[in-house]
């Protein structure tokens, strides 16, 4: 089969509705978006606390934090496989070749990220606003709620970058996950499956979906952008 065949069957695939590929994208994108949700709470207050506090080591958590951006998230699904394994500790959660340790990956991979960026927001803020607020009587969960609305739109970018990362990751989904058909197979591992396969059709229907994906995620990043200028602007 020739390649204007399989992108043919490709668009097939995708206007007929074809439950087996299309299970693969909801994985993907529930897996996903479930990660950014258990990362971005824990990620919004590290990357505020490291941003606003002067403490003793700081910069030595900035620097591992950097350094986690990084590493390999082949080598994150490695580490999880020995912790989720019946032997691991915490094999007794039963995560290993689940959605649940995806979801687990994900959060860790777009973790360090989170802060870092969340970090860079925070520091990008005019410092009086924090003054003014404390001046104000502010309580300490009130000037962190002021802080992150004033870099609101560098949390946002930071929030879409990361699912951008963890939607299109592969190393530590198939080893957590297993690729499990109908289960914990996601698009990036459909793609490594089918191609090793010779299915060609199926792993680009999803390569086109996951494009697609690229394109939104790039317009709400330029859209936050824009956003942001116009609101320094104003």
């Amino acid at each position: 089969m020739d390649l204007s065949d399989s992108v043919r069957d490709a668009f097939s695939l995708l206007l007929s509705g074809d439950a087996a590929l299309w299970q693969v994208v909801w994985v993907s994108l529930t897996t996903s978006l479930l990660g950014m949700l258990v990362a971005a709470p824990p990620a919004l207050l590290f990357g505020y606390l490291i941003g606003t506090r002067d403490f003793r080591g700081r910069r030595a958590v900035i620097l591992l934090t950097q350094a986690a951006l990084s590493m390999p998230t082949v080598l994150i699904g490695l580490l999880l496989y020995m912790m989720l394994s019946r032997r691991g500790p915490l094999g007794s959660l039963h995560w290993l070749f689940t959605q649940s340790g995806i979801v687990f990956g994900d959060a860790l991979i777009l973790l360090p990220l989170l802060v870092a960026l969340t970090l860079s927001a925070v520091q990008a803020t005019d410092p009086r606003l924090a003054e003014t607020a404390v001046a104000h009587g502010a309580s300490g969960f009130r000037l962190m709620c002021t802080v992150l609305h004033e870099a609101r739109f560098g949390v946002m970018v930071a929030a879409v970058n990361g699912f951008g990362r963890v939607i299109s990751e592969v190393g530590c989904a198939l080893m957590v996950g297993g690729n499990i058909a109908g289960d914990t197979r996601t698009m990036p591992t459909a793609i490594a499956l089918e191609t090793s396969k010779g299915e060609f059709a199926q792993g680009i229907a999803l390569g086109i979906v996951l494009m697609a994906i690229a394109l939104l995620i790039n317009a709400a990043m330029l859209l936050l952008q824009g956003n942001a200028k116009a609101s320094l602007g104003a």
